[in-house]
């Protein structure tokens, strides 16, 4: 049975890992004691082969076979640590991906409970059976990998005698050959059946169907994942270069870890102790490393920590039965809750927990962040104009100039069209640019800033207008004899304005 100690370490308390320290069933000692003595009784044997079975001329000889073992094993020639803790690794990803592949049934069986109809003796049966379809899958793949699930049907007699399977459906079973694992007929059945229960119109459209065949289609690949599991373990020659390993490294202590003769001064042996505490303590956490790798690469044997298979497949069927069954349309009254007229409303606590209430609520790691008055300011960049309005071409550059030819009242001065991009325009466009003594302001055109790598483009998308001041509407400017010009040369600078609108000569 799993060991939980789940409820002891809730709390973070003073020796809190130190009171399981004691506990025997699931612990270290109960999976080492056995090689641990071993170790030791191969320890004290040479110890005493050392001392009182061999000449003076035989013990210098073992002195120089120890001293240079020792060598060995003081240094990084066996990488134990790294070759066990990279397998230790992998075994637990793998131990925790076979949990997390169990097939649980609930989701299918919420699914059948949901779209599978009928409170008549026809409806119950079809769900029932779908769903006893469903577990009968999982036990015969957990038959295949479990030794547990294996003792308690050792054969598929048993099965029928436990109610997963039929007469009738052992025969269907049996009857269709196979090399393989036929874990996955019954799934077969639960497809078949259910689009029977769809033609019926106990599941009422497709979309109930399609859904049913999904969660189905999942819990299937659990199964398949866990009999692959099974079938493709980890490589046996990195299990075998971690054993080899670790039980080399201890062979070699046995006699390099033995406490020599402190008379002959040797290094590191000033003194006698007999039994090698830190030698022991070295063998108790590498092995009980390889250990715990031992226990968790199958956790469907039949250890203290493996998993509990047989008391899954009990829940699964109960619970699967359960929802569709004794629960289907099985509701409670539909009554007002306890709030209903209260729009704010708050949860009690009971008195141990009351205190949880004094508490704020979290509402994000910045909500406390403080921030001076200067940091409030709102930066407003000084070169960004207040008045900024850009004209579109709509067509062609050229196209674009004899509309505003028309539409204009005065005439453009000379100047390059990369000099009046950006227009601080006084006109109103519905105006159409004449102010209180009949005449037309002038746009200012802004000056630096504009690039030549750019001025292709801008010329491509904008323009600007450069208004000359006229004494009357529709009179030639200055210089100009009634002709419209057009500048669209490189070369020039765009006229400036006034505040006042008139150009500055």
């Amino acid at each position: 049975m799993t060991v939980s100690y789940t409820l002891e370490v809730a709390n973070a308390t003073f020796g809190g890992f130190s009171k399981l320290l004691f506990r025997w069933k699931g612990s270290i000692y109960r999976l080492l004691y056995k090689e641990f003595l071993v170790f030791c009784v191969m320890y004290a044997f040479f110890s005493v082969f050392y001392r009182f079975l061999l000449t003076p001329k035989q013990q210098e000889l073992f002195e120089r076979v120890s001293l240079y073992c020792d060598h060995f094993t003081n240094t990084s020639f066996i990488p134990v640590s790294f070759v066990l803790g990279f397998y230790i690794t992998l075994a637990f990803n793998r131990w925790w991906g076979q949990y997390t592949s169990f097939p649980l049934p609930d989701n299918l069986m919420m699914v059948v409970s949901g779209n599978v109809h009928g409170a008549d003796e026809r409806g119950r049966l079809l769900r029932r059976t779908l769903m006893r379809y469903a577990n009968l899958s999982s036990v015969l793949i957990l038959r295949s990998i479990s030794t547990r699930v294996l003792k308690r049907f050792p054969t598929l007699e048993h099965i029928v005698e436990s109610g997963f399977m039929t007469s009738d459906e052992l025969k269907n079973f049996e009857s269709l050959h196979s090399e393989f694992n036929k874990y996955w007929m019954p799934l077969t059945w639960f497809v078949n059946l259910a689009s029977r229960a769809r033609e019926e119109g106990r599941v009422r459209d497709d979309i109930a169907l399609m859904l049913l065949m999904d969660e189905l289609n999942k819990y299937r690949a659990k199964c398949s994942l866990l009999f692959h599991y099974d079938w493709i373990s980890i490589p046996l020659v990195y299990t075998q270069v971690v054993t080899v390993a670790v039980y080399s490294f201890f062979g070699f202590c046995l006699i390099g870890r033995q406490f020599l003769n402190p008379e002959k001064r040797y290094k590191d042996h000033e003194l006698d102790m007999y039994v090698p505490v830190f030698t022991l303590l070295q063998f108790f956490f590498y092995t009980g490393w390889l250990k715990v790798g031992e226990l968790i690469i199958n956790p469907f044997g039949e250890d203290d920590d493996d998993f509990e298979t047989n008391q899954l497949i009990d829940r699964n069927i109960e619970a699967s039965m359960l929802a569709v069954d004794d629960m289907y349309q099985n509701l409670p009254p539909t009554v007002k809750d306890k709030h209903w007229v209260q729009k704010y409303f708050s949860v009690p606590y009971t008195v141990s927990t009351a205190a949880e209430t004094r508490k704020p609520a979290f509402k994000g790691s910045t909500y406390d962040m403080r921030m001076s008055a200067e940091d409030l300011e709102i930066h407003q960049p000084a070169d960004v104009p207040l008045q900024t309005r850009y004209l579109p071409l709509s067509g062609s550059l050229g196209d674009g100039l004899d509309n505003l030819l028309h539409r204009g009242k005065g005439f453009f001065q000379g100047g390059s069209l990369p000099s009046l991009l950006d227009c601080s325009s006084h006109i109103n466009e519905d105006e159409e640019g004449v102010n209180a003594d009949g005449k037309d302001a002038c746009a200012i055109s802004l000056e630096g800033g504009m690039n030549a790598s750019n001025h292709k483009e801008q010329e491509k998308n904008m323009i600007t207008i450069s208004l000359d001041y006229v004494p009357n509407i529709g009179e030639p400017a200055r210089g100009d004899k009634g002709e419209k010009n057009v500048t669209s040369g490189m070369s020039g600078d765009a006229p400036r304005c006034a505040d006042d609108g008139s150009p500055l000569h």
